[in-house]
């Protein structure tokens, strides 16, 4: 059975699901580069069709929609409603191809894509479902993990089909609701509120509240947020949020969003200091969502948590969640790709199991992206002019170069689905000096210095580096880092003592495990600074065409695509 997941709104993807397996899954915005693009994700479902090896949008047995309304855009296209574009949406999708053609580098020697979008009509509309926002985010969750007796879920984001705040459980291939909340319980809300009152984007600045906060001490200002979190008392509301309606609107391909309630905010902020605020922010969330989630599973006694939507993309939060569980939970699973970004999956994965039994499943990796040939990289390199070499083992000498302190690109195999590079489109350093997180910071991502850094390490070696390290392979949650080895790997360490670690292991991505077993090799740490190939503002790298001008645009020592090295 093939069907495809599809997903409009903030992060727009498609993924594609074969049998119950997970054949592609990419997001819009790496392909238009439109960093959390809205438009309707025609190339990503042109992608999928192609990875399927499907001649037309008419060969899937059903299309999953992420959201219980189909809008406009998408209708037309698809032809649910009426068969032919109308000029105004002919128009706005020319236009949209245009400004993505035009964002890309070009070269004149190239073929530019063709102008108007494939045929997407759908002959038999009833292929088309519909489904809940916040359902589809469970499913996502649900259905990419083992237990499938009893399975207590929690979806958490901003707000999906009015939604904020839901559990649900899981059993079998059937997902039923125990409840769901509107903005009364807008935890993610409450966040992006604090986030925007700092000055970052809301839907976009939460890493950095996330990351800021460390620093900070909520003693002069506890309870200062208040109003703006719901209080759980068990797995009950008894007091619901104090937050206005939502503003957004259209920009440029993204969505910008607004609440009124980050004014209040700013003017916290200027009394208890940037810092202070996030960390408030931050203890609230964490208060917050324990109290749901200890309180559900103390109601129902389900000792298994599957958690999904934006708000869990907060690594401190699923920490701590773990970390003060006692005897309510015993396995923990958080979707890696637990925002919008993910829903094509759920989607797609939710109108699988209609039809089939789910006895688990266990989620490999992530690689579900784009990936080019030695063949058609080194065609880009010729006609560029650039001077390159082809190395046998790339691993060994990016091992090399990351020994003496060289900032590599790496560009391998297909490209991570969602917002975490995996070790195919990363950035890498060597994490033993404190002062390589201030260079990249500085001189490659552009970004806030406090920021912290992921390590990506020999699943074999977790041990030696974690308190209470356990199986997380996707940079999902955080760890404390164990106290002997704080100082080896300083660049990769937060200022709280925690990091946010990648799991490699060899059967996954052997080419990038070589990389760090040799890196290993020459240090003695089996650990290295990893962070998204892309620079402030931008999606991660899809091309390479993208990956050279990062390379030129950034201060990037040199580029690994496939066996070829690029050297500035």
């Amino acid at each position: 059975m093939k069907i495809l997941g599809i997903h409009v709104g903030h992060d727009s993807s498609a993924a594609l699901i074969v049998d119950g397996e997970i054949v592609a899954d990419i997001q819009e915005e790496r392909l238009v580069r439109i960093k959390h693009s809205n438009n309707v994700p025609v190339q990503s479902i042109a992608y999928c069709l192609k990875q399927g090896q499907l001649n037309s949008i008419n060969d899937l047995d059903y299309i999953g929609f992420s959201w219980k309304d189909t809008p406009k855009n998408l209708i037309s296209l698809l032809g649910l409603r009426n068969n032919s574009l109308s000029r105004a949406d002919k128009a706005r999708l020319i236009k949209d191809k245009i400004t993505a053609t035009l964002k890309r580098s070009l070269s004149i020697e190239e073929i530019l894509p063709p102008i108007y979008y494939p045929d997407f009509k759908l002959h038999d509309t009833s292929k088309f479902i519909n489904q809940e926002h916040h359902l589809v985010h469970a499913a996502s969750a649900y259905f990419t993990q083992e237990v499938y007796d009893q399975c207590l879920i929690f979806s958490i984001d901003g707000m999906g089909d009015e939604v904020t705040t839901s559990v649900w459980m899981g059993e079998g291939n059937t997902i039923r609701p125990l409840v769901r909340y509107g903005r009364e319980a807008g935890i993610g809300l409450a966040y992006s509120i604090v986030t925007e009152g700092l000055h970052w984007i809301h839907g976009d600045g939460e890493g950095k509240t996330m990351g800021l906060a460390p620093y900070g001490d909520t003693t002069s200002c506890q309870g200062v947020l208040d109003k703006y979190f719901p209080v759980f008392e068990g797995e009950k509301l008894v007091k619901p949020a104090e937050i206005g309606e939502t503003a957004y609107w259209n920009e440029s391909g993204s969505t910008q969003f607004h609440l009124a309630e980050a004014k209040e905010v700013e003017a916290l902020i200027k009394q208890y200091g940037r810092e202070n605020i996030a960390a408030e922010a931050q203890r609230k969330l964490e208060d917050c969502i324990m109290n749901l989630v200890f309180g559900w599973c103390q109601q129902t006694g389900v000792k298994s948590i599957a958690c999904a939507g934006g708000v869990f993309l907060n690594v401190k939060l699923n920490q701590r969640i773990w970390n003060n569980r006692g005897q309510l939970i015993e396995k923990q699973y958080i979707y890696p790709n637990p925002g919008d970004s993910g829903l094509a999956v759920g989607a797609a994965l939710n109108v699988y199991y209609r039809h089939h039994p789910f006895k688990g499943y266990q989620l490999q990796d992530l690689y579900k992206g784009s990936q080019f040939t030695n063949e058609e990289v080194e065609k880009i390199l010729k006609v560029r002019k650039l001077k390159y070499e082809y190395v046998e083992n790339p691993s060994q000498l990016a091992a090399q170069l990351l020994a003496e302190d060289k900032i590599i690109a790496w560009f391998q195999g297909r490209m991570e689905a969602g917002p975490r590079a995996l070790g195919n489109r990363s950035i890498l350093m060597s994490p033993l000096k404190p002062e390589n997180k201030d260079i990249i910071n500085a001189w490659v991502k552009f970004r806030e210095g406090f920021r912290p850094f992921c390590p990506s390490m020999l699943h074999e070696k977790m041990h030696e580096y974690l308190d209470g390290a356990r199986e997380e392979f996707f940079m999902i949650t955080s760890f404390d880092v164990k106290a002997e080895k704080k100082d080896k790997i300083p660049a990769v360490v937060h200022v709280d003592g925690t990091a946010r670690p990648q799991l490699v292991r060899k059967e996954t991505n052997p080419r990038y495990w070589e990389l760090i077993h040799e890196f290993g090799k020459l240090t003695g740490e089996y650990v290295i600074l990893n962070t998204s190939f892309n620079i402030l503002g931008e999606p991660i790298i899809n091309h390479p065409k993208e990956a050279i001008r990062c390379l030129f645009d950034s201060g990037i020592d040199g580029l690994f695509i496939n066996n070829y090295f690029i050297q500035k």
